[in-house]
Parts: structure tokens; sequence; C-alpha cells
């Protein structure tokens, strides 16, 4: 935790311990509030294994494999298939939208073609909508989130076959 201030301003620790909650509830990794001259940033730092966790378990998505009926074949492991491609990942911390606005169609869907350059879908950031490009053109072969999922810096959205 990171605290800046002027002498003459107390720290209410009732608002470091409710960021803390903040950051706990949301998932997010930092939070930063400022009121005057009072700056306080409260940073959570994740574990190696939270770190390992948090990166491996969207790459390792596949869609959803019909339950088996048999006992002997429910005990088997079964071999997940991860999509191939170029992962796009976020930029930025946000909330990402499909869509340009409510009700209107995506910008791309699991299928289509898509040219370097094209929007994929949008972050909002800090009220600012900010664009994700394609890196280059390709089929999107897997979409990993869902339209106003809160995302993290780094985590995969979109992969390009």
């Amino acid at each position: 935790m990171t605290v800046s201030k002027n002498t003459s301003v107390p720290i209410d620790s009732r608002l470091v311990r409710k960021l803390a909650d903040i950051l706990q509830e949301t998932g997010l990794s930092e939070i930063e509030v400022e009121q005057g001259d009072l700056k306080i940033r409260v940073v959570r730092t994740l574990t190696a294994a939270a770190q390992t966790m948090a990166v491996a378990a969207p790459m390792a998505y596949a869609p959803s494999a019909p339950v088996a009926a048999s006992a002997d074949v429910a005990t088997a492991p079964v071999a997940k298939e991860v999509p191939q491609g170029d992962i796009v990942k976020s930029p930025m911390v946000g909330t990402v939208y499909l869509q340009p606005q409510p009700g209107a169609a995506a910008f791309c869907k699991i299928g289509d073609t898509v040219t370097e350059g094209q929007t994929l879908l949008i972050v909002e950031a800090m009220k600012t909508m900010n664009p994700i490009s394609a890196p280059r053109a390709g089929k999107v072969v897997d979409i990993l989130i869902a339209d106003g999922d809160p995302i993290e810096f780094g985590e995969p959205l979109v992969i390009l076959g």
C-alpha cells in the first residue's frame, strides 16, 4: 500500500479497509483514491500459485464435453481440446463489450474472418471506450469472455486462427 499525504490530513483506516475489500470482491489488483491532498493506493499482490492459476485457467478453456454414462469412462482422464491460434489479450483493466452499443450486432462472432486492424471488441476503462483491434487477419476461433465481463490486464479475450 502506498500513501502520499500532507501531514495535516489524517488517514482514514476504514477507507483503506473498504478499498481492500473492494479489491477482494472485484478481483482487481489495485485501486487508487484521491481526495484533496490525500492520495491512497492499495495494491494486492498475488501469490505465485494464484498468478499461475489466473493465467492458466483461461488458456485451458475448452467447450464442455458431454457427460459420460459409464463409470469406467468417467474415471479415465479426458483430454480437452485447446483452441489453436494467436491469443488477443487485454491491454488494460476494464469492462469488455462485444458490440458497439446495446442491441447492436457484435463486432465479430466465432467463425468470422477478420482483417488486420478490424475492431474485435471494446474495453471500457475510466469511462473511455477503447477499441481492441485484430493484430492480424484471420478467423475468429473462440471468444473467451462474455459481454459486460470485468477483465484484467493481459487476460485472453479472443483466439485468432
